[in-house]
Formats: C-alpha cells, structure tokens, sequence
C-alpha cells in the first residue's frame, strides 16, 4: 500500500498483485481503486496470524521495533496459477513469506524485474530463478539482509547482485541519503537525503523504490533513482494522501540538474563509523537517564561511533583524589579533541556536561544539544551550539548534516 501510495502520487500507472488474507482481499481493491491502481491480483491467502503489525518507533529514531504478531505461525498458500498477468512487463517485488520462484513462473522471460530485499530473503541464492531477468535489486541498511551481507562492506553484496546479472543496486542508507551502483560501468551516484521533520518512516522505502521501477523504463534508472529519493522525502513528512500527491507533483516539475543543485545530506554507512562522536552527559550508573539510552541506541542503530567518557575513562568515585580527578580531566579533553563532534545531553544541568559543551565551543567543534527535559534553554547553550531541540530525531538529523560535511559525495 505504500509502494501504490507513491506511484498514485507521482502519476505513474500500475497493478497490484498480493499475498493477503480473504477478508481483506475487497478492501484492498477498494482502496488501491480509489488510489490510481488499474487491477489487483489476489496471489494467495495468508494465514495463521492476524494482520497486526506494531511498530515501536514510527518514525525510525533508532530501530522500528516491528512486531509482527505470531510471525511463527504465518504462512501463504499460493493461488494465482490461473491468473493473466501477460500485460505486465515490468514488476517490483517485495518478498515475503512466500515462494519467490513460483511467482517468477506467472511472467514470460520477456519481463524485467526490480526487487527490494527488506525480509524473508537470506541470501542471492534465494532469487536465482531470476537470474539475467533483474534490473535493479534494492537494499536498505535497516534490513535484516543488509545486517547479514553488507553491514561489514559491500563486495558480497555488488557481487551477488552481478552474479544475478542485475544492472543496478540501489543501497539506501537512511537519513544518510542513498547511493546507486552501475553493475555494468562500476559508476555510482550518491543521492543524497532531503532531511527535514520527521513525521513518519513506515513505508518510506517502499514509496522509494516503487517510483524507481514505475519511472526507470521511461527515464532510466539514474534519474528514476532520484525522483524516488524525492517521493521519500515527501512521505516521510505527511501522512496525508493527498497533500503527498500535491507535493510531489510540485516536485516533478523540476529538471534533474535543478534537483541535484538542491544538494542536501550524504553520509555512506561505512563512513560513519571514521568519524567519532563524543557524548557529554552525566552517563552514569547510578542515576535513571532514559534519554541518554535512547540516544545511545540511536547513533549506534546508524551505526555511529559514540565514546562514552564516563565508560572509556572510568566512573570515579566520589572520594576520589585531586589527583585522580585531574587524571580523568585530562583524558576526557583528550577523548573531545580527537572527536569529530559533540551530543550533548545535560540532563538536570549536570556542571560537567556543561564545561564540556563549553570545551567543545572553545574547540570549534560542532554541538548537538539535546535537551528531553527542557532544562537548559539559556543564551550560551543555545546560541553557542550547532543546534539545540528537545526532539531527538532532530539532533539526529543535524549530527548526520554536520558529519556529511567531512564526508565528499561520491559521483
């Protein structure tokens, strides 16, 4: 349903075929008519849990949480052996637990395929039967393929995708913008993220790719590629159907050279980890501090390097010496110069996370303050950070701005 609310948005035509549960099979198509789809294919009943998915986190701060209820005993029984789908010539797939080889023997070898791996594929050789039929496989950092084959570095990932004669691979890389591989020259484009106020990430990445296969064979990969960068964009921030569609038609109607001159964020995975981030906050044992495990888990589900000075350095006791202290004064400094910048997080006015705001000022190192309790809103912790909010997905946004800045786009 995501992927249809993109293609209605960006006018482009398409059918549907899904696996779903009977009582749904009317609703779907209803819906899916009301949203520009031409026919929808009932593929197979699914069965043995109800369709209730919970997501933790909406808006993917950190990990979504994504709870699909009694998974174990989902399954889908296949019945569209009689269906005609000789009118389709280009198909995206979405895997699931489904057989992905009885799908592929519905269509004539005259189709090409995208598909995106988000679940139920473990590896290349799950789509074999595809071979020399694909045109651009799709990847997501926040895959649990991803974390399996790529989160390490690419070579098996490029490698499976070109085994299976695929021209392109798209890797999307969150807020971090997204970089596409021309199987074929060895080219890449990095296309990079328009971030702004997150409202909601479910279903970002299946608008994404669905506008790069409904445009890729009108436009070529390249551009379609960045038209559904931009779709992205427009649906991570509205949850409206309609005012998607009004943005994103105000959005086509600019050329792609004026698209790439908007520039924006890029930040591969794998260069995130090269440049640290040194968190400034009373990181202790013995106080509650929710928000600093939230945001710990945060920049390491974006796969950030965070040193944590009260873990690194040693959490002294409160009959330490001077001499100690001072010992453990003098790595922490060292620790927030060989850092790249800062988050910091002055839960209750902590004096220590403030002197080392101020520090890292003296430093002309990039401040990110995130401030949950809405203790410290005074003129020098405002005015004297790179950015200050109470909403961490914003701090998130401006710590990926301020490290992209130190990271060359790749072309």
């Amino acid at each position: 349903m995501h992927a249809a609310r993109g293609l209605w948005a960006s006018g482009v035509p398409y059918s549907v075929g899904a696996f779903c549960p009977k009582y749904l099979v009317e609703e779907a198509r209803t819906y899916l008519s009301a949203h520009g789809c031409a026919n929808f294919f009932w593929l197979g009943e699914v069965e043995g849990a109800p369709n209730v998915i919970v997501i933790g986190d909406a808006r993917e701060v950190s990990w979504q949480r994504y709870e699909d209820i009694l998974r174990d005993r989902r399954r889908a029984t296949f019945l569209g052996q009689n269906l005609d789908l000789s009118a389709c010539t280009e198909v995206l797939l979405f895997p699931g637990c489904y057989d992905l080889s009885v799908v592929r023997s519905l269509f004539t070898n005259d189709v090409s395929f995208d598909i995106d791996i988000a679940y139920d594929v473990d590896d290349m050789i799950a789509l074999e039967s595809y071979k020399g039929k694909l045109r651009t496989v799709i990847v997501s950092t926040s895959s649990p393929f991803f974390s399996k084959v790529g989160a390490e570095g690419l070579d098996t990932l490029l490698r499976g995708a070109a085994k299976l004669g695929a021209g392109y691979l798209l890797l999307k890389e969150n807020r971090g913008g997204s970089r596409l591989f021309n199987l074929n020259t060895g080219a890449v484009d990095c296309i990079p993220a328009q971030l702004g106020k997150t409202l909601n990430s479910v279903g970002v990445g299946d608008a994404y790719s669905a506008v790069l296969s409904g445009l890729s064979s009108r436009m070529g990969v390249q551009e379609a590629a960045w038209r559904g960068a931009q779709v992205a964009t427009r649906y991570a921030q509205t949850t409206f159907p309609d005012d998607l569609r009004r943005d994103v038609q105000r959005d086509a109607l600019l050329d792609l050279p004026t698209l790439k001159a908007l520039s924006g964020t890029s930040l591969p995975w794998h260069e995130r980890p090269k440049h640290s981030i040194y968190l400034a906050a009373p990181d202790f044992s013995y106080i509650a501090k929710p928000e600093i495990e939230l945001a710990v888990e945060a920049l390491e589900y974006h796969n950030f390097r965070l040193r944590r000075p009260v873990r690194e350095v040693g959490e002294l006791p409160k009959t330490a010496t001077l001499a100690e202290l001072q010992s453990a004064f003098a790595r922490d400094i060292d620790l927030l110069k060989d850092c790249s910048a800062v988050l910091a997080i002055p839960l209750d006015r902590d004096p220590g996370t403030l002197v080392e705001v101020g520090w890292a000022q003296a430093l002309s190192k990039p401040v990110v303050i995130f401030d949950p309790r809405r203790e410290n809103n005074n003129t020098m912790v405002v005015a004297g950070s790179t950015a200050y909010s109470h909403d961490l997905d914003e701090c998130l946004n401006e710590l990926f701005q301020v490290l992209s800045q130190s990271c060359p786009a790749t072309t």
